[in-house]
């Protein structure tokens, strides 16, 4: 049963990436971009409006946790792990190490995290319309990285 509950643990992750890249294009860039527009306007401000966006999108996780333990934990709670720390991963990932907004892991590097920053600030170019991913970027940023020698 606890390899059961990993998995869901995991698929959950996971699916986060392909439901952060559906919301991110869709609703982010769609009809809420006036909350999503001020995050592509880097003025080095700490608190944006595109900050809402963790408290919506924290909300089925914490919800799932919550019934996932009435009256005994089940499928849900676990469903809520993955999906909690999908947010984690998130904001350590982009609020701190691409965007910086705390500073800490600026000097922290590897081909992944290269590949994946690279693609994150072509999204941020102007007009951009690529790259809605979060954790996993389109797969030539990671063939490039991955095919420079001796970096």
């Amino acid at each position: 049963m606890m390899l059961i509950n990993i998995f869901i643990i995991i698929l959950s992750f996971f699916f986060m990436e392909f439901m952060a890249w559906l919301s991110h294009k869709y609703i982010m860039h769609g009809f809420l971009w006036v909350l999503h527009k001020d995050h592509h306007i880097r003025d080095g401000r700490k608190i944006e409006n595109n900050d809402w966006f963790a408290i919506f999108f924290s909300i089925p996780g914490i919800l799932l946790v919550i019934f996932g333990t009435l009256p005994e934990i089940n499928s849900l709670f676990f469903i809520g792990i993955g999906i909690s720390l999908y947010g984690v991963a998130y904001f350590l990932f982009h609020d701190i190490y691409v965007h910086q907004r705390i500073k800490l892991f600026s000097k922290f590097s590897n081909k992944y995290l290269r590949a994946t920053l690279k693609a994150h600030h072509e999204h941020h170019l102007p007009n951009s319309r690529k790259n809605y991913g979060f954790l996993i970027a389109p797969f030539k940023y990671y063939r490039e990285e991955f095919s420079k020698a001796g970096v």
